[in-house]
């Protein structure tokens, strides 16, 4: 079982986010823990935790998470593991802002039992994250590493987005070496999307600001795909490189279609073939939490055909493909020949099939052709 806690407060909205998020000046970390408690404790007699699974991964995701207090963290995986069993070598990510870390922040995470820290960078360059309204500096980022190092923090994953306008001159080159010499054991890379309810989406409407060029887009996630090879990663998913050892064992949980619980506004869960999510709006989660009322939005089973689609995407995202028989091989052979499928990895019944970099540039294409089949 993998558990996600979605902490929703930011001091301020980037100008790309399109999360539920609520922007707050202090985070109401007492009144989230309590919520969070309150909802945890409606899950306990669920079917979930027939033959009481082990959680194997707990990752606190925003928003900011890093806004709690640490007091709140801690409490929290308190109460996580004073209910249900935790692995003794479980993955416990916070996602953290640089300007939120400090030596005291540090320790005290450390000591709550978080051991992996996912660093929201996006870009060194003061223009690009001045535009993105990222609330850190650069400079601030080095120190943020240098710090979760020595509080102990062996496991430091950075975060970059590529593909920002081209009126911006951003050096994608120089982001990526600036990122590489801080030693990060993870990189993660997301390309800017432009969601209509957010700045971007107005600044775009208005003609303010034009999206990157498909071309060069392209470019950029190749560009990083050839660098972090040469320095020893693994590019393993769509969006995700690490160090050998060091994949992010709780993402990879979801594109294996593991189990997991979500916890907080707008967190999913998933179980089987269950789909279950809560109230978007923090305010309306936690009027709901403490008037006892269920925070849970909707749920839906997915359909055959929904859980096979779901398996293909998935599948497909990751260097370890899909098995070789769930493609056709005649779309194998095709996709080889364009440069978007790789050679089969095993053999026999262990055989497997996955995609390129260049292949997954067009994922969600390839995708759709294999549900035609």
């Amino acid at each position: 079982m993998h558990l996600y806690v979605h902490v929703p407060f930011c001091a301020r909205r980037c100008s790309y986010c399109d999360f539920a998020i609520a922007v707050r000046r202090e985070a109401p970390s007492a009144a989230f823990a309590a919520a969070i408690e309150r909802e945890w404790r409606s899950w306990q007699a669920d079917r979930a935790w027939e033959g009481s699974p082990t959680l194997d991964t707990i990752y606190f995701g925003g928003g900011t998470p890093s806004r709690l207090d640490p007091e709140a963290i801690a409490r929290l995986l308190h109460c996580f593991r004073k209910d249900r069993p935790v692995a003794s070598a479980a993955e416990v990510t916070l996602e953290t802002n640089p300007d939120d870390v400090t030596a005291a922040a540090a320790d005290a995470w450390l000591a709550a039992g978080i051991n992996r820290i996912s660093l929201g960078v996006q870009s060194f360059e003061p223009r690009v994250l001045e535009w993105m309204h990222r609330t850190h500096t650069s400079a601030q980022i080095e120190v943020a590493v240098q710090t979760l190092r020595r509080a102990g923090f062996g496991n430091i994953s950075l975060d970059l987005i590529y593909a920002v306008p081209a009126a911006l001159d951003r050096d994608w080159r120089a982001d990526l070496d600036r990122a590489l010499a801080l030693g990060p054991t993870h990189l993660s890379l997301y390309g800017l999307t432009v969601e209509s309810h957010t700045p971007l989406g107005r600044w775009t409407a208005r003609g303010e600001s034009l999206p990157a060029e498909d071309d060069r887009a392209a470019e950029e996630y190749l560009e990083a795909n050839r660098r972090l090879v040469a320095a020893g990663f693994e590019h393993y998913e769509v969006s995700n490189a690490g160090r050998q050892g060091f994949r992010a064992r709780h993402n990879s949980a979801y594109w294996r279609r593991a189990p997991f619980i979500g916890l907080g506004p707008s967190a999913h869960s998933g179980l089987g073939t269950l789909r279950c999510w809560n109230t978007r709006e923090w305010e309306e989660y936690r009027r709901r939490s403490e008037s006892n009322v269920s925070v849970r939005e909707a749920s839906e089973e997915l359909s055959e055909l929904q859980v096979k689609l779901e398996e293909l995407y998935l599948g497909l995202r990751t260097t370890d493909g899909l098995p070789i028989d769930r493609i056709p091989e005649p779309i194998r052979q095709r996709w080889r020949e364009q440069g978007w499928g790789k050679e089969p990895a095993g053999q026999g019944s262990d055989a497997r099939f996955g995609l390129t970099p260049d292949g997954w540039l067009r994922l969600d294409a390839l995708v759709a052709s294999l549900t035609r089949c």
